[in-house]
């Protein structure tokens, strides 16, 4: 099977995973959020940012190194293998240790049984890391796809019937507790491979020199993407944590739903095409464009409907979201075509260089954050999607670097979908403001979207009809695919 067919069939399963694991996430999302209070998610979210914090020291990048290594050898998959379980283990103690004093330093006592029911979580990922990465290396996302989807399903299904019985913010920390569990399991039952009891320093090195880079993207990525949270617990509240968290996870769903379907497949099929660059620049080309031709039209389009939409899913108690949703998708349109460079990076050996770009992000955040704070929880939203707008430039000048791509060649690529996106937008806001006082908000979502698709179809066939024939040519392709 050629790297192409591959990829194919890599993206065909990882869009089972996302959209799936997306679809019963959400649903269970939906039904937690009605159950439960901002500020029941608010501290939940305190304790994961901690949580995420702490697994920096498990991520130290092996997985990576054993998805991009050529000469990947058994001793190279056993010696990390030991090395996360122990990390694991140690990590587990400190935060079980440490519960407390977080707890206090952020004013909330009932932190502490959540941080010391979260150490287990520890352990259970230090057992998946490696399973995961060998099953990515060999594009085998069947795998992963079922992981995901049984873990969030059983995950979802203890949490809402704990909810319902009364437990209150315990059925989320159920939750997450069964999602990673269970999607454990399913990675060891899947994979054919166990390690043995051996440790090679030799080869502890081989992995080791090449993951310390990502240990520090990961380091910063958590001050990029989770530090505004920490903030947002310290300096404001809880329940100002919870509207972000809810906001934010909006935004994730659809990121994950738009791009990492694609994002899943980059990593092994651009460390195999490093040695052609044209391959490699139109692969990038065409993994950005095709990106952008579906997230256009959905964050402008959530942007728009987003008063009706959490009014519905949600209901009144979180109103305060509406402004942050729309602030996001901003955020989230350029995110959209960013999550290709990293991959370029680090599929070219320069994982460095995402390393700094991490840096310039973290300086702007708590810049921005420290000019932003005072006015509350919808500036802070404002300062986190200025500093992505500000870095995305930056970004594109390392990916054009490595793969030599000039920015006006990259920069039409989005032309299309972004004036198409347009145009669906304007027809989209008119029929809202024209029908708002005579449909009910469910009604006029149904008809905004299917105005919505009808024009964007319109606009894109009229606008680029090959690119649309490429679409539909595609779609053709994974179907066929997909039967088989």
């Amino acid at each position: 099977m050629s790297i192409k067919q591959k990829a194919i069939k890599g993206v065909i399963w990882s869009a089972i995973q996302n959209w799936g694991t997306q679809a019963v996430s959400f649903i269970v999302f939906f039904v937690l959020a009605r159950l439960l209070s901002p500020e029941d998610f608010g501290l939940v979210a305190l304790a994961n940012v901690f949580l995420a914090f702490m697994s920096i020291f498990l991520e130290q990048g092996f997985a990576q190194a054993i998805i991009q290594r050529q000469d990947l050898e058994a001793e190279h998959l056993d010696t990390a293998f030991w090395t996360n379980l122990a990390i694991g283990l140690i990590l587990a103690i400190i935060s079980f240790l440490s519960s407390g004093f977080v707890a206090n330093k952020f004013g909330q006592p009932d932190l502490t049984p959540i941080l010391q029911c979260f150490s287990a979580l520890f352990i259970i990922a230090a057992l998946s890391k490696i399973q995961q990465a060998i099953l990515e290396r060999k594009f085998e996302y069947k795998a992963v796809a079922l992981r995901w989807l049984f873990g969030t399903t059983i995950g979802g299904v203890v949490g809402i019937i704990m909810a319902f019985n009364g437990f209150g913010i315990w059925s989320l920390v159920a939750q997450q507790i069964v999602h990673e569990t269970v999607g454990t399991i399913v990675l060891w039952i899947s994979s054919d491979w166990r390690p043995k009891l051996r440790f090679s320093s030799t080869h502890f090195q081989h992995i080791f020199s090449f993951g310390i880079s990502i240990l520090g993207l990961n380091f910063t990525n958590f001050f990029n993407n989770r530090v505004n949270e920490f903030l947002i617990g310290y300096f404001l509240n809880p329940v100002a944590l919870g509207y972000y968290t809810i906001a934010y996870r909006l935004l994730k769903v659809m990121i994950d739903l738009l791009v990492k379907t694609t994002t899943n497949v980059t990593l092994p099929t651009f460390s195999r095409l490093k040695t052609d660059l044209d391959k490699f620049r139109q692969t990038f080309y065409t993994v950005t464009q095709l990106t952008s031709v579906f997230a256009f039209p959905c964050f402008l389009g959530m942007a728009i409907m987003a008063p009706e939409l959490i009014k519905v899913l949600f209901g009144e108690k979180w109103l305060p979201v509406i402004p942050l949703i729309q602030i996001l998708t901003v955020m989230g349109l350029f995110r959209s075509v960013s999550f290709f460079k990293s991959s370029v990076i680090i599929s070219m050996g320069k994982p460095t260089w995402s390393l700094y770009l991490k840096l310039v992000s973290v300086v702007l955040n708590f810049i921005l954050f420290a000019i932003a704070y005072r006015w509350g929880i919808v500036a802070v939203t404002i300062a986190y999607t200025v500093r992505t707008i500000i870095v995305f430039p930056i970004g594109q000048w390392a990916v054009s670097r490595l793969i030599k791509t000039p920015l006006l060649t990259y920069l039409q690529q989005f032309i299309t979908p972004l004036l198409s996106a347009s145009i669906m937008a304007i027809a989209v806001y008119t029929t809202r403001v024209s029908l708002s006082n005579f449909l009910t908000p469910q009604l006029l979502i149904i008809v905004c979207t299917l105005i919505g698709m009808i024009i964007y179809a319109i606009a894109l066939t009229i606008i680029a009809p090959k690119l649309f024939k490429q679409l539909l040519e595609l779609a053709k392709l994974v179907i066929s695919k997909g039967s088989s």
